[in-house]
Order: structure tokens, then C-alpha cells, then sequence
């Protein structure tokens, strides 16, 4: 972002943009917070779990199936990456990080 420093959860928009994720850990993690997504209409959602890879329950991310949403799941650090790439690509990308503090 920018040589910004983010230190929450955040939300990677198609557009370039960012905001607050309200999920500041994996156990946090709702239904509601993958259906927040959508607002951005986005193709695909890239899930960053955190430091280490971890997949959400099917029953988190329905909204995203049913509206045919591709979902793909890493640890926040290759999240970043993917998004970077497809964003520049163009593509209707959105990244939902988990920022996990000490």
C-alpha cells in the first residue's frame, strides 16, 4: 500500500483500495465476514489465514459459493502475493488477510 503499514486484519479491494477487516484472528472468523465481502463484487476472494495455512468451514463462505465467487485460502503472507499479482492482471480481485499480533 503504498510503503503504508498495516497492523489489523484488512480488506484488499479491486480497486487498489483497503479497510478494517472486523476479524483479528482465525477463531474469530463468521459467516458475516466473508458476506461483507461481496459489497465489492469481486470474481475471486483470497483468504489469508494468518501465519499458517488454515481453510474455513464450508458454512463460513456460502454466500460466496452462492453468488459462484471463487474462493482460494493461504497463509496471509503468499495472500498478499497472489493478490498483488492479480490485481495488476486486472482481475476482480479481493484479499481478506488476517493480521495476527503477539
Amino acid at each position: 500500500m503504498g510503503g503504508e503499514k498495516i497492523g489489523h486484519s484488512v480488506v484488499l479491494t479491486p480497486d487498489g483500495g483497503h479497510a478494517p477487516w472486523g476479524c483479528a484472528r482465525f477463531g474469530d472468523l463468521q459467516a458475516v465476514h466473508f458476506e461483507q465481502l461481496l459489497t465489492h463484487e469481486p470474481e475471486l476472494v483470497i483468504f489469508g489465514s494468518g501465519l499458517k495455512l488454515r481453510f474455513p468451514h464450508p458454512s463460513m463462505h456460502v454466500a460466496l459459493i452462492a453468488k459462484r465467487v471463487g474462493l482460494e485460502t493461504m497463509d496471509t503472507l503468499a495472500a498478499c502475493r497472489t493478490y498483488n499479482i492479480l490485481a495488476q492482471e486486472g482481475r476482480r480481485v479481493v484479499a481478506a488477510l488476517i493480521l495476527e499480533t503477539p
